[in-house]
């Protein structure tokens, strides 16, 4: 199991209410993810956390760690804050896609798999605000364009209900594989964040395979949540049950590719929070290795509910 982390969580965080730990540096964020038992892989933000390719790679290369994806943040400049990729002046459209056609020349730069991007900041607050046709015809132009784009970086999209619209234009899993399969471009993917899937009251196992079996590619994000907030918690704290049935599928599906942390620790310890969720990941992940999925799925086929609880019982929960 490969596991890394979103590295902006290393450093200064903050919610409407507080700020959370100091800020660092790219550095600083790098040197700490290799003090985390179980992580070395990196998801770095760009363009906020990236400098020159040849220095960040020297960094990476020193500090033993290794690409997971580079994340485009589509959202936080002034521009962007209410809305980039669907927004009705075209010039701000052009700015969106032409970051993430820089973050997909940044990550071939330096090797990274995939470029990842969450467009929390398209989508609207109140009824009657933005017309829903032109937004959401723009949003298939700017994606299909931004994916066309060297193809060989493929180009996924992370979908979240609310935050920081209050119903983001990508709400659901569902909605964004309906905008790919609009936009028709074999190198996208789907970012199946575990606490967004669960906050969309969705089942992330299911829409991992919904994604799979529609065509596309999934790369995940672990956490959890109590289902009212994306509260980024230790994976397991709260929906121990989903994250082992996602890492089954996971394991099923012959998924490759880093499982990273998308949590944040805000009052707790930076380096002991992470190694908490290192360290439950790697058990489930262990625990998933050890059930036979032919014997699970045979008994699915059957619909043999029964037999099904009771084996969650012994082999997973273990109270009996």
């Amino acid at each position: 199991m490969k596991q890394g982390v979103i590295i902006a969580f290393m450093g200064k965080t903050q919610d409407r209410f507080c700020e959370y730990n100091s800020p660092k540096t790219t550095l600083e964020k790098l040197q700490m993810v290799q003090r985390v038992k179980g992580f070395d892989g990196v998801e770095m933000v760009f363009p906020h956390e990236t400098t020159t390719p040849a220095g960040i790679n020297q960094m990476m290369s020193d500090l033993g760690l290794h690409w997971a994806a580079i994340n485009v943040n589509v959202k936080k400049d002034p521009q962007f804050v209410p809305g980039s990729l669907s927004r009705p002046v075209k010039q701000i459209r052009e700015d969106a896609v032409a970051m993430i056609k820089s973050a997909k020349d940044f990550a071939k730069a330096v090797g990274a798999p995939l470029v990842t991007c969450c467009p929390l900041s398209d989508g609207y607050d109140m009824l009657f605000q933005i017309d829903y046709q032109t937004a959401w015809k723009y949003m298939i132009e700017t994606i299909g364009e931004a994916a066309d784009y060297l193809p060989e970086i493929p180009l996924f999209l992370e979908p979240k209900y609310s935050e920081v619209r209050v119903h983001c234009q990508l709400d659901s899993t569902s909605k964004a594989l309906l905008l790919l399969k609009e936009v028709g471009n074999p190198n996208t993917g789907i970012t199946l964040d575990l606490g967004h899937s669960i906050q969309s009251q969705e089942n992330p196992a299911q829409m991992l395979v919904t994604t799979i079996e529609s065509g596309f590619d999934a790369y995940i994000h672990t956490n959890d949540n109590d289902t009212k907030a994306d509260w980024d918690l230790v994976g397991g704290s709260r929906h121990f049950l989903n994250y082992v049935e996602l890492l089954f599928w996971a394991k099923e599906c012959g998924y490759n590719k880093y499982f990273t942390t998308d949590a944040s620790p805000r009052i707790f310890n930076i380096i002991d929070f992470f190694e908490r969720h290192a360290e439950v990941s790697l058990g489930i992940w262990n625990l998933v290795n050890k059930l036979d999925p032919k014997k699970y799925r045979r008994l699915m086929a059957e619909e043999n509910y029964n037999e099904l609880m009771s084996l969650v019982t012994r082999e997973i929960y273990r109270v009996q």
